[in-house]
């Protein structure tokens, strides 16, 4: 992958299996980008952000993240609205990746512009195909 072409992606999960497994979907589909790991919205927002002056940890350019709605100190749904609310992060595209099936987080995550919403898979061939279809989907869009 061309390096100014890469999309930094940021996971936002708590599950240290979960982060396992796309991690070897990632490695096993040879998707080359950039993947940083937050447990928590806390975490992925502090990563996000210029704080005293100092670069985010996650450069400011295409960027992409995958979250997960259930996780401790600050969930994804609470994430989302802060990182709507922030003029500097507000246009970062969302894919939810979660095991939550309820219609109001469901809605609640397109009222706040998710690119996507997609069940966790229950298996690991699953994962593999739900990481390869993601990476065609950001290697085609055209983002800044």
């Amino acid at each position: 992958m061309v390096a100014d072409r890469a999309m930094n992606i940021l996971l936002v999960e708590d599950d240290e299996v979960d982060v396992m497994n796309i991690k070897r979907a990632f490695k096993k589909n040879n998707i080359t980008n950039p993947l940083y790991i937050a447990s928590n919205g806390l975490e992925a927002l502090n990563m996000l952000q210029n704080e005293d002056g100092k670069s985010p940890v996650i450069p400011p350019h295409r960027r992409l993240i995958l979250l997960d709605l259930n996780m401790p100190k600050m969930g994804g749904i609470e994430f989302l609205k802060k990182l709507r609310a922030d003029p500097k992060l507000k246009s970062i595209p969302v894919v939810v990746l979660t095991t939550s099936n309820q219609d109001q987080d469901r809605v609640e995550a397109y009222q706040l512009n998710v690119a996507g919403y997609l069940l966790k898979p229950l298996t690991f061939s699953g994962f593999l195909e739900a990481m390869a279809t993601l990476n065609k989907y950001w290697t085609l869009c055209e983002m800044p």
